[in-house]
């Protein structure tokens, strides 16, 4: 396994203020939809989330090969969990998790 963080997803509640603000910061997003506005921060997925948690923060995903292997292991080491696997697109699962301190750990794999 060889886990790296690629995206970052940003909850927001005025998805159009934001957009404008990550604009002039990235320049136009690659991904504008009502549900997700993602902008690509040299190789970097910045993403915007309207239906996303605000009070929860942004949430940084880590790539790894095996999505369950990897909820299992972190579960098993103290984390607990804030959303259950999902699919998100074809082939594409994420969950998110906490830290002991309640730091969110997102996990982005198969």
């Amino acid at each position: 396994m060889n886990p790296t963080i690629r995206s970052v997803v940003v909850p927001v509640t005025d998805l159009a203020a934001a957009k404008a603000v990550y604009t002039a910061l990235f320049g136009a997003p690659h991904t504008d939809q009502p549900y997700y506005v993602g902008f690509n921060a040299n190789g970097f997925e910045v993403s915007l989330a309207p239906q996303g948690d605000v009070a929860g923060g942004p949430v940084a995903y880590v790539d790894v090969d095996d999505l369950d292997a990897a909820h299992a292991a972190l579960l098993a080491a103290g984390a607990t969990e804030r959303s259950a696997p999902r699919e998100v697109a074809p082939g594409s699962r994420v969950c998110v998790l906490q830290d002991p301190d309640g730091n969110p750990v997102g996990l982005r794999g198969k």
